[in-house]
């Protein structure tokens, strides 16, 4: 009997999908719950299962269409099945809307492709050695950009990033696969080292569905919850010579490595334990204080940001924390992230200290009410004790607060535990 996979419900507030990139072909044969498909919500770009067993008869929506919810994407039939007089269009509904739960679906950081752009065809028989540049070492590319060069028969290792840290990315790959200027290095359009910048055009970039809604959420917050901002300079040193015997200690028993990362994680949730009224949001007619810490963590991607949530931290120590993050930003690489697992974060912390950033004041995620953001450490002259200026390592720390539900004073009696937890950190390892 003929069944067709439809676009399922990947996201409570999702209304229709579109298709990023098929992972089977026409003549392929699926089973249930094999991986078919990465579909892009509102959210996030999901991939999404099959719940037919057959042959791949018929694919309906090409990669860089949508579909509404319950919308045929292909027709599936049995081994050996005739096809019905039908089956080269689409019925105007394949079963209806399918329920959130029937969905099973997780999360990749890659963005997906804009409709606008035609995939050009990949080249066969180009399977690369692993990228590298010019000097040998491994080249800084996103794993979409390494996918794409790949596809295109490009060596990603001769191209000049535009992305953070001069980081390779999408578009990079896809204006040399279209014959354009890189900015890279002996690339396969034959461009030279002396050829002009100028000669990248403008280039109009149809929103996706993740900008979309993070363009309307952002403006939503910035333009309705009263922001004001708290900043603090931390003396680093004390941490970062405890971070280096703890991962000298950590390495020589096969443990893990912590990251600056990490002991900011475990300090924000001990601080607030300490100060709950930080860990809060407005609802309205009164102020919901949770007694449990769900800690997000902003996570860049290509086309955005993600915060995957670490549930009740205030449970955890340091190396679980560190431990969990680990694993959400694998599996959010291995797009097995679920929506649930996104969700939910009662606080949230930004870290662009990696990029060199020194400090910066990040918008509230609502409905949460303080999100942390973090500075480079970087090595200054200070004032010690004796009024001597010597070497010192500092960083800055900033808190946005949304004042409806944090007073001033209550944001600084949160920072100053913070700064005192982390200029103390032998008290976030006991």
């Amino acid at each position: 009997m003929p069944e067709y996979i439809t676009m399922p419900k990947l996201s409570d507030t999702m209304t229709e999908g579109t298709l990023v990139k098929w992972l089977i072909k026409e003549g392929d044969s699926v089973a249930n719950g094999d991986e078919v498909a990465e579909v892009e919500t509102d959210k996030a770009t999901m991939t999404m299962s099959s719940f037919a067993d057959g042959v791949i008869h018929k694919i309906y929506i090409k990669e860089g269409e949508s579909a509404a919810l319950g919308g045929a994407l292909a027709l599936v039939l049995e081994d050996g099945e005739d096809a019905p007089d039908d089956a080269d269009t689409p019925p105007a509904t394949a079963g209806g809307e399918p329920a959130a739960e029937e969905a099973p679906a997780s999360s990749s950081p890659a963005p997906a492709a804009a409709p606008a752009k035609a995939a050009t065809p990949a080249k066969t028989g180009s399977s690369l050695p692993q990228a590298s540049t010019l000097s040998g070492d491994r080249a800084k590319a996103s794993p979409l950009a390494k996918r794409l060069a790949d596809e295109h028969g490009i060596n990603v290792g001769t191209l000049r990033g535009s992305g953070p840290g001069g980081r390779v990315v999408k578009d990079d790959v896809l204006m040399v696969a279209a014959g354009g200027f890189s900015g890279g290095v002996g690339t396969a359009g034959g461009i030279g080292l002396n050829a002009p910048v100028s000669e990248r055009g403008d280039e109009v970039l149809p929103l996706s569905g993740m900008r979309r809604v993070i363009a309307d959420r952002l403006l939503l917050s910035k333009t309705t919850v009263p922001h004001f901002y708290l900043n603090v300079e931390i003396d680093a040193e004390p941490m970062m010579q405890l971070r280096s015997k703890v991962n000298e200690a950590s390495i020589e028993n096969g443990g893990p490595k912590y990251t600056v990362n990490d002991f900011i994680m475990r300090a924000s949730v001990m601080a607030a334990v300490k100060v709950p009224q930080v860990n809060a949001e407005f609802q309205g007619d009164s102020i919901l204080q949770f007694g449990e810490v769900n800690l997000a963590i902003a996570v860049a991607i290509d086309d955005g940001l993600v915060t995957p949530v670490i549930r009740s931290a205030q449970t955890k120590n340091m190396r679980q924390l560190s431990g969990e993050i680990r694993d959400l930003a694998g599996r959010a690489r291995d797009k097995k992230l679920t929506p649930d697992e996104m969700q939910g974060g009662t606080m949230t912390i930004s870290n662009l200290g990696s990029y060199g950033v020194n400090n910066f004041d990040a918008i509230i995620n609502p409905p949460q009410a303080a999100i942390l953001s973090v500075g480079t450490i970087s090595k200054q002259p200070v004032v010690n004790d004796a009024n001597q200026i010597v070497p010192g390592m500092r960083m800055w720390i900033g808190m946005s607060c949304d004042h409806r539900v944090i007073d001033g004073a209550v944001g600084a009696t949160y920072m100053a535990e913070l700064k005192r937890l982390l200029e103390n950190p032998v008290l976030l390892v006991v």
